[in-house]
């Protein structure tokens, strides 16, 4: 079995740390650069940034904050946020992320994650989708709504044979809540495709990571745990070592 991992999920709004509720509620939490500097200490064996507002302000991620941050740390960093061009990946790679994140572009056209793949290989491309609990099912959730035209298991197959190495699955109904991550949707998405998957949204503590690492996910990621808690990532790990869970 492949070791899981724990990852630690950093949101920007351009130059600041955020924590949101439900995609909504926001709380400035200061530098990505102190932030990131604080998971390096922590011998964390990878991060993810993430500019949620870079899409609807029409810019990319600031790629001189991306390189002053992997200047700092060792750690490997995938990197996101109003990508739209193999420019754009070209100028993070450039600057120190290891695979780039791309979440509304990919939807708007979907070719372009073939097209990055061929270029820079399915390795450097992980797609970010977000995603709403409607009753019993799960909605795509794009530009602010619910996206009526995808359907979840349909497009993250279509993701996975368009070139995509790794999926990010963002709860957006756990978002924020720490209220418990959501294992049903987590082994919904990972096992219909053979991609990695990192399940993101509402864990509460170091045993709901573990119980969220016991479906077919490769990885938990975790935001508001670690930036509102005591619990760090070493927490995370040691509870799933305890629960007999390979993790690196």
């Amino acid at each position: 079995m492949l070791r899981k991992r724990i990852i630690p999920i950093v949101l920007l709004d351009g130059f600041s740390v955020l924590k949101t509720i439900n995609f909504n509620q926001r709380r400035n939490l200061g530098s990505p650069i102190t932030v990131a500097r604080t998971y390096n200490t922590r011998n964390v064996d990878e991060l993810v940034l993430l500019d949620i507002d870079a899409s609807k302000q029409g810019r990319a991620i600031d790629k001189f904050t991306i390189a002053e941050i992997a200047q700092d740390c060792f750690m490997p960093l995938t990197v996101g946020g109003g990508i739209t061009s193999i420019k754009d990946i070209q100028d993070l790679l450039a600057r120190g992320a290891d695979k780039v994140a791309i979440n509304t572009f990919a939807i708007k056209n979907p070719l372009f994650i073939k097209e990055s793949a061929d270029i820079f290989g399915s390795q450097c491309i992980v797609v970010s989708i977000d995603v709403v609990k409607d009753n019993d099912n799960y909605l795509i959730y794009s530009g602010g709504k619910i996206n009526d035209d995808l359907e979840l298991v349909s497009w993250i197959k279509q993701v996975e044979e368009l070139g995509a190495g790794e999926l990010i699955i963002n709860n957006v109904t756990k978002d924020g809540t720490m209220s418990g991550g959501d294992a049903v949707l987590a082994e919904l998405v990972a096992s219909n495709v053979s991609i990695p998957v990192i399940y993101v949204g509402g864990i509460s503590n170091p045993k709901n990571a573990s119980e969220i690492a016991q479906t077919n996910v490769s990885a938990v990621g975790i935001a508001s745990l670690f930036h509102f808690t005591d619990f760090t990532p070493s927490d995370c790990s040691a509870q799933l070592r305890k629960d007999r869970i390979p993790v690196r």
